[in-house]
């Protein structure tokens, strides 16, 4: 999508001490883009510093979870007119060098859009203890075929979104932990929309710790499966309301 009004969202929870150079990065690489960062209830400075930095701010009154804060983001662009969502995290993961190769992968079609930058799809190999890389492998392979699509990186936070993916997402977009990822994709799939992927470069955390001990990464994979579980039994759900209402109604 060629000269499209972008909006990049930056859901953040005390990332006080990597959000003014994440913010800065951005603008470096993306001069025609606007920014939002969705203050997600931060106990720290968080808001403060992304204010100084001369972007919009909005502050949820506490922390609704990265679902939570970019459903606010969807909804924002919605109501500003933008043609494309840009989610980025906040602690410099996501290189900004690739938000214009996301968006360009859109285009202004009638279906809802999605573009995931893949971690996986490309040369660069990421790095991630084995128990998780095995869930993330089984994921994918589960919401490829729910969707259709071949997919790599389902649960990557760096995506780009179409008009119609911003209207959908305003009122749908999930906020339980994972399912902002993995749900959105099913969401999005049951609204006859488009997925696809973009390999993209992924950095180590500015600030922060990664979670790669032992007993985090079996909670992941515990996670995930649930996740799983619950996007599936979604899916039969909303089809065997679809049935019953076409039943109902011959």
């Amino acid at each position: 999508m060629t000269d499209a009004k972008t909006l990049v969202v930056i859901p953040a929870w005390n990332e006080s001490s990597s959000i003014a150079q994440v913010i800065g990065e951005i603008r470096h690489s993306n001069t025609d883009v606007d920014l939002l960062v969705v203050d997600d209830g931060s106990s720290d400075s968080t808001g403060a510093k992304a204010r100084a930095e001369g972007v919009d701010v909005v502050t949820n009154p506490y922390n609704l979870g990265v679902g939570g804060a970019m459903r606010v983001g969807f909804r924002f662009a919605l109501s500003h007119g933008y043609d494309a969502v840009v989610q980025v995290d906040a602690d410099g993961q996501h290189d900004p060098e690739s938000i214009t190769l996301l968006v360009e992968q859109l285009d202004d079609q009638v279906v809802p859009q999605m573009v995931i930058g893949s971690r996986f799809s490309g040369e660069q190999t990421y790095d991630a203890s084995r128990t998780r890389r095995l869930a993330m492998r089984i994921l994918a392979a589960s919401l490829s075929r729910m969707s259709g699509e071949h997919l790599s990186d389902v649960t990557s936070g760096f995506r780009a979104h179409n008009r119609k993916a911003i209207a959908l997402f305003a009122t749908e977009y999930p906020t339980d932990y994972l399912a902002d990822t993995v749900e959105s994709i099913a969401i999005l799939a049951r609204a006859g929309g488009k997925i696809s992927e973009c390999p993209v470069a992924m950095r180590q955390r500015t600030t922060g710790k990664p979670s790669q001990s032992r007993w985090k990464s079996l909670i992941y994979l515990v996670r995930i499966f649930l996740v799983l579980g619950l996007t599936v039994f979604r899916k039969r759900t909303v089809r065997t309301a679809e049935n019953e209402s076409t039943s109902g109604s011959s």
